[in-house]
């Protein structure tokens, strides 16, 4: 695990041997969007899945979005029967998932939450997804992905 940043270490420590091969690229400088993410991989930016933390109501909740994709926070709400959705503040991503926001991975939280995955990152069979730390991602097919993010899958981008 040399060579990795401090984050990302914690992450791969946190989930152990989960049955897959994560395999952590890491990069000169921050990837915190999905376009910095695709473009330095030098691939498509919907390869790219982001997984963003939201309060639903006062829980946590992450979404697993498709990187050309916006959530549509309405959709959020009325799937998951609550009154209000918005964006975790930077804190709140921290205080749940361990992680900073733009390198927030979808999986290996130190507080459960809820996690749903759009079925647009199904356009791909394998995604790129954040490690740990806004430097690194990791390959991962999206049935593992979900399976081990315990995800539920909705359709919650918004129109496109």
């Amino acid at each position: 695990m040399k060579g990795y940043p401090a984050a990302t270490r914690r992450f791969l420590d946190r989930v152990g041997d989960v049955g897959v091969t994560i395999e952590p690229v890491v990069f000169g400088a921050d990837t915190k969007t999905s376009q910095q993410a695709a473009d330095a991989l030098g691939c498509d930016v919907s390869e790219i899945t982001k997984s963003l933390v939201f309060m639903a109501d006062d829980a946590p909740l992450m979404v697993l979005m498709a990187g050309d994709r916006r959530v549509d926070v309405a959709a959020v709400a009325e799937t998951v029967g609550v009154q209000r959705v918005r964006r975790a503040q930077l804190d709140e991503v921290r205080e749940f998932s361990g992680y900073v926001a733009g390198g927030t991975p979808p999986f290996g939280h130190v507080k459960a939450m809820k996690v749903l995955a759009d079925r647009s990152i199904t356009d791909n069979d394998v995604v790129w997804v954040a490690a740990g730390s806004p430097r690194t991602v990791f390959a991962i097919g999206v049935d593992d992905l979900v399976r081990l993010s315990r995800a539920v899958w909705v359709d919650v981008a918004e129109e496109v």
